[in-house]
């Protein structure tokens, strides 16, 4: 029975080495590519008819936080199918390995927009600096399931993070482009990534 016991945990060791050492193919192009799509909709929304987002806050970073959570679905569920399809039985655990790789990032983001929101509300104007800084570090720390190529776009929301805090350093105003734009972008070039790397396809990686 301990030999059996054993041999069942090195089964489990191998499994979880496997899923540590192989690339990660859930993510489907098109749908990253396609949360770009919903933070320029979100950014243009607030330009046209959001006439003071400084003044209404909480009305500017809801729509961010709505439009994040739609985005996080659409990914989720086709990162679900996608990894099922394409690594079998050892989709769970590569999408627990994924969703270790990501979670300290969403949650430091989530956790620091409350403390912000309830002791600092005068700082709000840093938040979304700061969110694109944290998006840029999990996409760093994520290479090492994703193709080595995203550090550059890791590298992207890192200086728009940084130039996007500089800029509104002077006003303390909130903008939906600042927002917005690195979003865009970093998104649409994600996506444009994990389709090259898929060999022009939205398929097999």
């Amino acid at each position: 029975m301990h030999d059996l016991d054993r041999a069942l945990a090195d089964i489990v060791a191998i499994r979880s080495q496997l899923a540590r050492d192989t690339a990660f193919r859930g993510l489907g192009a098109a749908t990253v590519a396609a949360t770009g799509v919903i933070a320029l909709c979100t950014a243009a929304g607030q330009a046209l008819f959001l006439a003071d987002p400084t003044g209404r806050p909480e009305l500017f970073f809801g729509l961010w936080i709505a439009a994040a959570v739609l985005a996080f679905v659409l990914v989720g569920i086709e990162t679900v199918r996608r990894a099922r399809r394409l690594h079998a039985s050892l989709a769970d655990a590569m999408m627990w390995n994924a969703i270790e790789v990501f979670l300290p990032t969403a949650g430091a983001g989530a956790c620091l927009g409350l403390v912000i929101a309830r002791f600092a509300p005068e700082a709000v104007w840093m938040l979304p600096g700061l969110w694109q800084v944290l998006m840029g570090l999990g996409l760093f720390a994520s290479a090492r399931i994703l193709p080595r190529r995203v550090q550059g776009v890791a590298a992207w929301y890192l200086l728009a993070g940084l130039a996007g805090l500089a800029l509104a350093s002077a006003s303390h105003a909130l903008s939906p482009w600042l927002m917005g734009v690195p979003f865009i972008v970093g998104q649409s070039w994600l996506g444009l990534l994990l389709h090259r790397t898929a060999g022009g396809g939205d398929g097999e990686v």
